[in-house]
This record gives C-alpha cells, structure tokens and sequence, in this order.
C-alpha cells in the first residue's frame, strides 16, 4: 500500500512553529509521510493563530485552500483561532476536527480514516499545570530549532487575546525540557531558540529561565542557546550576565516588545512598564553586552492613539538602540479591554503610522549592520539558496549571504561581513576553520 501523506501548515509565532514540529514527528511515528502544504495529502493539520485579525482570515483562508485542493482528506484545525473560533470554522464544508490548544500536540490521537460529516470539536479547559511534551519520535532536524518551555500568560494586556486562547502561564516540567533538549542536539541541532508566550515567567519546582539557559549550557555539542521573544518586566539581569560569559552559549540577542513609546498608551494597554523603564533597560543591556541586538515590536492605531502618542513612539525607535522592529496595526479581539474603548483610529491613519515606522526600522537595521562591515563574525550556514550561496545567521542575528563553493549545512564558518544588502549583509568565507 501507498504510505499515507500529511501536511502542517503553520500560522503565527515560534511556539506555534514548534508546535508544528512536533506534530509532524508525531505524524511520522503513526506511519505518514509529510509533503509540502499545497500538495495532494491524506491528511491536513492547520495549526491556528488569533493575533490579529489577519492572521484569523489567513487561517480561513489555508483551511479552505487544502479543502478546495484535497476534498476527500481528512481536515484538521487546532490552535488559538480553533479555541476561540470553533463555531466559526464548523461552518466550513470540509473541516472534520477541530481542536484548541490543549490537546493539540496530540491531534493524530483523533484522526479518523473517514471524513466527518459533522467536524469532532475538542476543547478541554486549559490546564494550569506544569506539563510535558513527548518529543522522542524526532526525525527531521534543522540546525536552529525552536524549543517550547512555557505557554499561556497572567498579564492580560488590553489589546491580547492569548490568555484566552492559550490560558493562563504554565511551564514546562524542567527535566522534560532538558530530555527534548538532549534528543535534539543528539541529532544534530546546533541552535536552540527557547520558546512560549511568556517565556521570562518560566517557573517549574523552583527552576527559573536562568537555570534552564544554564542546565542547556552543559550539553556537549549545543552551540548555541537563543531567547525569543521576552517581556520587558520578566528579564532577569542575570542573562546578560550569561551573553557575556565567555564559554556560555548564550547569544547576544533579545527581542523585547515595547508596543509603544507612549506612557499614555502604555497605561491604556495595560503594559507594566513606563517608557523610562524600557529605555533604562536597554541602555543597561547594550552597555553591558558587546555587539548585543535588540529588537522589538510595536502597535500603531491603538484606541484613542494620537499624533503626540505616535510620534513618542517614533521617537522611542529612532534615539533608542533598538536595530530593528516588527510593526504591527492595533487589531480589535473579542472579549478584550481595548474592544471596548472608543475613539477609534482609521485605517487610513494606521496605514502611514505603520509605513513610517517600517521605513524607519528599515534604516535601524542598516545602521546596525553597518557597524559590523569589514568585520569577522562567525556564522551558522543553514541553506544553500542557488549557485554556491549559502545563507545563515550570526550570534546577534544578522543574515549572512556568501558564496562557498564547498558548502555544508549546519555548519559554523567565520565570515567577513563585505557590504550591505538590503536587509542582509554579503560577507566572504575568511577561513577553512569550520566546525
């Protein structure tokens, strides 16, 4: 018999791709093969996300896109947009379960070899918790890979919808953690890249983020140990610390969410910090830790934002040394405090905001990356993207393109970085020093 096929789309943020890898292992252990989303598949799993609304029209949009492609498979949807939006995607034609996001690492327990012509929807109230994750069938391995520790958040920011979607924080089972850990660096990952929604409230037994960054540290073969996406009240000292150790892992990399520059916003939002305090901060950081890379991520077109408001968190970008930032429009969720507020801002408004705060992180990030031309970093080359060009990534998470002839993924090479190019740098290979 033909092997069954499978397919795992992703939408949305590092713990949901981390998700996704661990649903496509599980797929494998159950005897699928897994093909590209797009192509013809046995199976489908589209693993959601509620961030904006965008991101639920696109998961709308890639649901219906594998139904239209496969209408005999069977259609799987778990997440965020799942747990929130159940009845909604019960309407579309096609779908047979619909999961949110406490059983959705185990969605190939419910898979069925006949279509539903009613979708199963599963969800279960959301733990509070430790958990843990069985991570032993991995096969297919990249050089950086994420790993999930934490999930959930306590802080109820007015604009966020995640805490009803995902529940309230809960961590990861400390020893758990260290045994996917392990079973990935045996299999070759160089990077890890720790991951979840509020990662700097990592708290199991007595064991903070701090200790697991470290416990990481002692396995023989990890290079490299990378912190996603963190709080600005959650980070402590401690791990800059650690990027200024010598024989620590830990890159010099962080990437903490300012939302605005406004404290008026900032209170409206609910965020627990002050402009002050995040500029305090990232001050202390890049002054203690060389070569560090900051970047953040701000809103534009929250409730009742002004120019004034704006143009603080303009600023709050231009004269801060943040290298670069994600910009995103205020989009209103359901059941969230700022879905009450009034005085709206227009698109049209939220339009130019974004673009000029686009246009200015554009110049942030040349501006860092210039500061590192005729310079030697060492880089992780992961792809070969045509004619000997080979792609990888800094410690402090600069783009590399350069020719080697001989290329190899997963490999460590130092690099001079030659020129910049857009939002990359071309560098040449200085040495045969690989590792």
């Amino acid at each position: 018999m033909m092997q069954k096929r499978a397919c795992v789309y992703t939408v949305g943020c590092r713990l949901n791709q981390a998700e996704s890898g661990i649903i496509e292992d599980k797929l494998r252990d159950a005897g699928y093969v897994i093909v590209p989303f797009g192509n013809e598949a046995d199976v489908g799993i589209i693993n959601t996300c509620t961030v904006t609304r965008e991101a639920d029209a696109k998961c709308r949009q890639a649901v219906r896109s594998f139904i239209r492609k496969n209408p005999m498979a069977y259609t799987a949807v778990v997440g965020c947009y799942s747990q929130l939006a159940f009845k909604t995607l019960a309407e579309i034609r096609g779908v047979d379960l619909i999961i949110g996001t406490q059983e959705k690492l185990n969605v190939v327990n419910y898979i069925t070899d006949k279509k539903n012509p009613i979708p199963v929807v599963v969800r279960d109230t959301i733990q509070r918790d430790d958990f843990t994750i069985d991570a032993s069938g991995y096969t297919q391995i990249q050089e950086r890979t994420n790993l999930k520790i934490q999930d959930g958040c306590d802080f109820m920011c007015a604009f966020c919808a995640i805490p009803f979607a995902r529940g309230r924080a809960r961590s990861r089972q400390f020893r758990n953690t260290l045994e996917e850990a392990r079973q990935l660096v045996d299999r070759g990952v160089r990077e890890i890249i720790l991951t979840g929604v509020n990662i700097g409230m990592y708290r199991s037994e007595n064991y903070t983020l701090c200790d697991v960054v470290d416990a990481l540290a002692a396995i023989p073969g990890l290079t490299r140990i990378r912190v996603s996406s963190i709080e600005p009240t959650t980070i402590p000292e401690g791990l800059l610390d650690r990027m200024v150790a010598y024989d620590h892992p830990l890159v010099p990399f962080l990437h903490i969410p300012a939302q605005s520059g406004s404290n008026r916003i900032l209170e409206l939002m609910k965020r627990r910090y002050s402009r002050e305090d995040f500029l305090e901060f990232i001050q202390l950081a890049v002054n203690k830790v060389p070569d560090l890379c900051i970047g953040t991520d701000l809103m534009v077109g929250f409730p009742g934002e002004t120019d004034e408001d704006f143009w603080a968190t303009y600023t709050l970008l231009k004269e801060s040394p943040i290298a670069y930032a994600h910009v995103f429009k205020y989009s209103e969720r359901r059941n969230t405090a700022a879905s009450r507020m009034v005085d709206k801002v227009s698109n049209a408004v939220q339009d130019k905001r974004s673009a000029l705060l686009r246009e200015l992180s554009s110049e942030k990030r040349s501006a860092f990356h210039e500061k590192f031309v005729g310079r030697i970093r060492t880089v992780l080359f992961e792809s070969e993207v045509g004619d000997g060009l080979w792609c990888g990534h800094t410690d402090n998470y600069i783009t590399v393109l350069a020719k080697w002839k001989d290329g190899k993924a997963n490999t460590f090479v130092p690099v001079r970085i030659q020129k910049l190019s857009g939002d990359h740098v071309i560098g040449s290979i200085e040495n045969r020093n690989v590792q």
